[in-house]
């Protein structure tokens, strides 16, 4: 049930084309296209340094591109007449003043805005915080900042949202919450766009995904797609000669690692390719079964060859 209006959620999307950012000789955003979608949560992926926060600052207006364009429903932030109707977003949770309780920030927030006091009860509602409306913010753990940023963003009941690592040091709790939350949003008809490190929250929460590196775009495409196309699945066996029959993979063009529990974890060949190898030279399995990769594994595979900094590997 949508809280904050009784008319319809306004279904408008980011559009961003061509959109660079260079700060001196260093490009941080190079040539950048996507589109947020109504009704979705859209993941935005990349490594560190990828230019994720530069694109979400460009969108909202905190940034001049230096070239391209970012719009929401077709206007540029600085265009719409009372923004925070349109697009609401969270970048930073502790940009609150802590001696101000958390109804007069977001009273505050409502007056300055030209939006009605009510509003200011719905999204205290809506996101579990008016049993503390009265205690000042800097009294607030890190997830109820959180909440407390995300009910401002929310003050104009706005299509879009935008929400930069939002369960970042959050606990286990929070983190389940703010993943509902989300998809709420997008199942009330408005484009969620959302970036995070957590790749198995991403998993969880996002319909679609924007993949940037070193501000380039990688990946622009559903969930499902990409972990299709990104991710191979490995198969995990378990055998009565697991020294002999890794030997015997390898050559069959295998790549093996070792498993927990003396298993073998096998990319490369499929699970009827392994048995009938297996069966060929006598090995017993007592366990074949194939392994799913993660978002994880497909993100690093894909991002590999765009990270600022690599780390040795043993």
């Amino acid at each position: 049930m949508n809280l904050l209006s009784s008319g319809p959620v306004r279904t408008h999307r980011i559009d961003v084309r061509g959109l660079t950012k260079k700060y001196g000789p260093a490009t941080v955003v190079d040539n950048l296209s996507f589109t947020v979608e109504p009704g979705h949560v859209t993941g935005f992926l990349g490594p560190n340094g990828a230019g994720k926060s530069t694109t979400m600052k460009m969108i909202l207006g905190l940034a001049a591109p230096t070239q391209g364009s970012a719009t929401i429903g077709g206007l540029h932030y600085h265009d719409l007449p009372v923004p925070l109707v349109h697009v609401g977003a969270l970048l930073d949770a502790g940009a609150v003043h802590g001696s101000r309780t958390a109804h007069d920030h977001l009273l505050a927030l409502a007056a300055s805005n030209g939006l009605p006091a009510g509003r200011v009860g719905a999204v205290l509602e809506r996101t579990g915080l008016t049993s503390v409306a009265r205690k000042h913010a800097g009294e607030f753990s890190l997830g109820m900042r959180q909440r407390l940023g995300i009910a401002a963003a929310l003050l104009g009941d706005p299509g879009v949202l935008i929400f930069d690592e939002p369960v970042n040091g959050l606990d286990p709790e929070g983190i389940r919450w703010i993943r509902g939350f989300m998809r709420s949003l997008a199942r009330e008809g408005r484009a969620v766009l959302v970036s995070s490190h957590l790749m198995s929250e991403m998993a969880q929460t996002a319909d679609h995904l924007v993949v940037i590196g070193r501000g380039r775009l990688i990946a622009d495409t559903s969930m499902t797609d990409f972990m299709a196309a990104n991710s191979e699945g490995t198969s995990l066996v378990r055998c009565s000669e697991p020294a002999v029959f890794a030997r015997m993979l390898t050559a069959a063009g295998a790549t093996v690692r070792d498993g927990l529990e003396s298993s073998l974890v096998v990319a490369g060949l499929t699970g009827a390719e392994i048995g009938r190898l297996a069966a060929y030279n006598d090995i017993v399995l007592s366990e074949l079964a194939p392994q799913q990769a993660s978002l994880e594994d497909a993100f690093m595979e894909l991002t590999k060859d765009s990270l600022e900094y690599l780390g040795a590997t043993s």
